[in-house]
């Protein structure tokens, strides 16, 4: 009992006494287990936060965001990797629920119908981000994907492009990819530009090279295309990377777009035209709400469900 009231922070115990103890416990590199007063108290000290990409640089900006937004709380992230599969996600939402998360914060607004389920039942504050699901599941921090493309695709017809194409995903397992999909065929079909150019390319993530590839389908496809826009930076670079090796000058002959603001897409040459969505404030927001649905948790004083609604703009550069 003198040994656990010496390793509980504010307890009352000699000075002599405690040194002796925690002497000891650097001696044999002891670590408290704290699972038993977690059962207890509730409170287990991490939060699970589930990504599509752990070496993405917009998802890693986002952890770093809410890292710095949970700094000094005493509560730690624990994260979990679904490679943009709502199926592993499902998976890995139970396993993290069996570890008594105090919150849990995810990526996208879709799942299946037990990950949904699962989050609706799971009793502490949960966290859709990166996008604006129609029917939340609790709380909101993001943006519309698809407005966000669709501002692109105005952007362009502004700079006088007409006969714009899309290269994105072979499948619809990168949700936020379809949105962007979606955008640009709502945005075509108001502007009057029935004549889509899509090319479905590659498992999402959709990497450098199969950018490159799915660009060179696009030119043999649509050979009068002006202005192609690419799911993500990483993809619009292997597009840019193409033209450069097939003498294609961008943006005389074809304007290249992507979305994300990637380093890539600032040091580029030419620099990329894309969409920025703020990663970092997506997780520092997301953290600073975080805080206070679990202080409303413990005071058992839930706070109301909120959306938070984080900004995007599109970057002008010099492909378009």
């Amino acid at each position: 009992m003198t040994v656990s009231r010496a390793l509980r922070d504010g307890a009352s115990i000699a000075a002599e006494t405690r040194d002796k103890i925690m002497k000891a416990v650097e001696q044999l590199g002891y670590v408290l287990d704290q699972s038993a007063g977690s059962l207890s108290s509730k409170r287990t000290g991490f939060v699970a936060v589930l990504v599509p990409s752990i070496n993405n640089s917009n998802f890693a900006d986002t952890a770093r965001g809410l890292t710095d937004a949970l700094q000094g709380s005493g509560l730690q992230l624990l994260l979990g990797y679904t490679d943009y599969l709502i199926e592993k996600e499902e998976e890995l939402i139970e396993s993290m629920l069996r570890r008594r998360p105090e919150a849990i914060v995810v990526t996208g607004g879709k799942h299946t119908p037990r990950g949904r389920k699962l989050l609706e039942k799971a009793g502490i504050p949960v966290i859709e981000t990166w996008d604006l699901p129609p029917k939340a599941v609790r709380h909101v921090v993001g943006f519309s994907n698809a407005e966000a493309a669709e501002a692109l695709v105005r952007y362009l017809h502004e700079k006088g492009y007409r006969k714009i194409g899309f290269i994105g995903g072979t499948s619809n397992r990168d949700t936020r990819g379809a949105d962007r999909r979606l955008g640009y065929e709502r945005a075509m079909a108001a502007l009057g530009l029935m004549d889509t150019r899509i090319i479905s390319f590659g498992t999402p993530p959709i990497s450098m090279k199969q950018g490159g590839e799915a660009l060179a389908q696009l030119i043999e496809q649509w050979p009068d295309v002006e202005a192609a826009i690419c799911v993500s930076d990483l993809s619009a670079f292997g597009a840019l990377t193409e033209c450069q090796r097939r003498k294609i000058p961008v943006p005389n002959r074809i304007a290249i777009a992507g979305f994300g603001d990637f380093e890539i897409s600032s040091c580029s040459h030419p620099s990329i035209t894309t969409v920025g969505v703020n990663c970092y404030d997506i997780g520092r927001r997301s953290g600073e709400l975080l805080l206070r649905a679990i202080e409303g948790e413990r005071a058992r004083r839930p706070i109301a469900a909120e959306t938070i609604m984080t900004q995007y703009s599109v970057i002008a550069r010099d492909s378009a």
